[in-house]
């Protein structure tokens, strides 16, 4: 069933504009206006994703809700629609709105009207991404998402701010630039920029190649891939908590989302050709960035660390190019959006408290924070990939997977697995456990009510997906089965090719 009786997909992405407008209208004064206008706005838009998932046809592999009008001339129109690939990043974005809303409700004091309209506009283009089917479409709402983030990191963020801020928009922009010129080469060959259409036109070998890097030059940076992730530790640091809630948990999917949506089922014969480079990034990134994390001493930095090599297991799964690897990535990516949301709020809390992310500032504070302590610790397990969390079942599904593909990189990623556990357990022991010696922690509080709202949901989906992944799985799986069929039949007519 897919007839809502209305363009739901248009509504999901630019009711949060309206939000926007709202607040803009809004004497400057009245900060609590503001927010409660852009919760209510997110909060309404959670709902209607929800609406979306449960009209969703589990049996059909093609796009459902499609949208679609002429917009720039013939050729390039405004088409929307989504697939058992984009439909659980829909909710996810529209889940983590109002968890970011929520968290900067005492936080942020200054200029709140703009940093709620930031984040409304920030959540429209997010949405479009992940629901866009044209090209130039797909590309604005892609390319549009760094202005308010850039934003955001820069007019509310720490002290160095605005060198994060530039580091970040010019490291993002440089390899969309690439992504730019090889849409113009696919409008050229194939006529259309309807990205339906493209999944089934088979361009050149050659062609193919050159294609694929230019996408990859963008959604590695995007992702981050190592060694291009430079730009995201900084980014993080300085970042305000909400802004680095979104970072991690949406704004690194848009990487994995483009592999999956672009370089496997447009480019599959470049895909089959880099596939042993991917391996090589991703067990580099997955080893290397862990040691890193293990040194670190700013609590945001470790965490920024860990997203990295957690994202070396997504592009592992996808270029596995088996179900198992890639329907582990799309959970990967779905686990790790709660669970790096979730720590880089846990982190909030306590800089609320401390204005510090220092990790020797802090011990003990299981002595003072009982509640917060339990929080901590729940999503501390679900980054190491206990099982039981949500993070076990994407790094198990993407180590198979890889053990299909290549015994040796499934060998040398679980080693990641291991370390992983030491840097995440290790950070827990220093912050939580010994002595309440420091006497400025002597007065910290617990979490308040507010704040147990925000993590609550996010406990509850990481410990039922862990226990219960089949409401995510069986959405992605008839989409996945087609995106693999389509690969190896696309290897089988180059075989055959070959041997006439």
């Amino acid at each position: 069933m897919n007839d809502t009786g209305f363009n739901i997909l248009s509504l999901i992405t630019f009711f949060p504009l309206v939000g926007a407008l709202l607040i803009a209208a809004q004497n400057a004064v009245a900060k609590n206006n503001a927010r409660w206008i852009a919760l209510y706005t997110t909060l309404f838009t959670l709902g209607a994703s929800l609406h979306l998932w449960a009209n969703f046809d589990y049996s059909n592999s093609g796009f459902q809700f499609v949208e679609e009008m002429d917009w720039l001339g013939g050729s390039i129109r405004y088409k929307m629609g989504v697939d058992g690939i984009s439909v659980l990043f829909v909710v996810l974005t529209a889940f983590l709105m109002p968890l970011c809303i929520l968290a900067s409700w005492e936080a942020i004091q200054d200029r709140v009207k703009e940093y709620m309209i930031a984040f409304l506009v920030l959540e429209t283009l997010m949405l479009g991404v992940f629901s866009a089917l044209d090209l130039i479409l797909f590309y604005l709402f892609f390319e549009g998402g760094l202005i308010p983030m850039f934003l955001i990191i820069g007019v509310w963020g720490g002290k160095r701010r605005v060198y994060a801020s530039f580091k970040f928009f010019l490291y993002t922009l440089l390899g969309s630039l690439l992504m730019l010129l090889a849409m113009m080469a696919m409008y050229w060959h194939a006529g259309t920029t309807d990205i339906v259409a493209l999944l089934s036109h088979k361009f050149p070998r050659d062609m193919q190649t050159w294609l694929w890097l230019a996408f990859f030059a963008s959604f590695a940076v995007k992702l981050p891939m190592w060694p291009v992730h430079t730009w995201l530790p900084d980014a993080h640091v300085e970042a305000p908590t909400a802004g680095s809630v979104i970072l991690a948990g949406i704004l690194l999917k848009m990487g994995g989302y483009g592999f999956l949506r672009f370089s496997l089922p447009m480019f599959p014969l470049a895909s089959q050709d880099f596939a042993p480079l991917v391996f090589a990034l991703s067990v580099v990134a997955i080893i290397y960035t862990s040691l890193v994390a293990l040194a670190q001493e700013d609590v945001k930095k470790l965490i920024a660390y860990s997203s990295v090599a957690h994202m070396g297991f997504v592009t592992m799964g996808v270029f596995s190019f088996s179900v198992q690897g890639v329907d582990g990535a799309i959970f990967q990516m779905l686990s790790h959006g709660l669970v790096s949301a979730a720590l880089f709020l846990c982190v909030g809390v306590v800089y609320d408290r401390m204005h510090t992310r220092e990790i020797d500032a802090y011990g003990g504070l299981v002595n003072r924070m009982p509640i917060y302590a339990f929080v901590f610790m729940m999503f501390t397990l679900a980054n190491v990939g206990l099982p039981g969390t949500s993070g076990f079942i994407g790094e198990f599904l993407t180590l198979v997977g890889a053990f299909k593909a290549n015994t040796w990189v499934a060998f040398l990623a679980t080693t990641g697995v291991i370390l992983s556990a030491a840097y995440a357990l290790y950070l827990y022991r220093r912050m939580m456990f010994g002595p309440l010696e420091k006497r400025s922690l002597r007065a910290i509080t617990d979490m308040n009510s507010r704040e147990i709202v925000v993590f609550a949901p996010l406990v509850l989906l990481v410990v039922l997906f862990g226990f219960y992944p089949a409401p995510l799985l069986d959405v992605t799986a008839v989409s996945v089965k087609k995106l693999v069929s389509n690969y190896e039949a696309a290897l089988k007519a180059k075989e055959a090719a070959n041997v006439r």
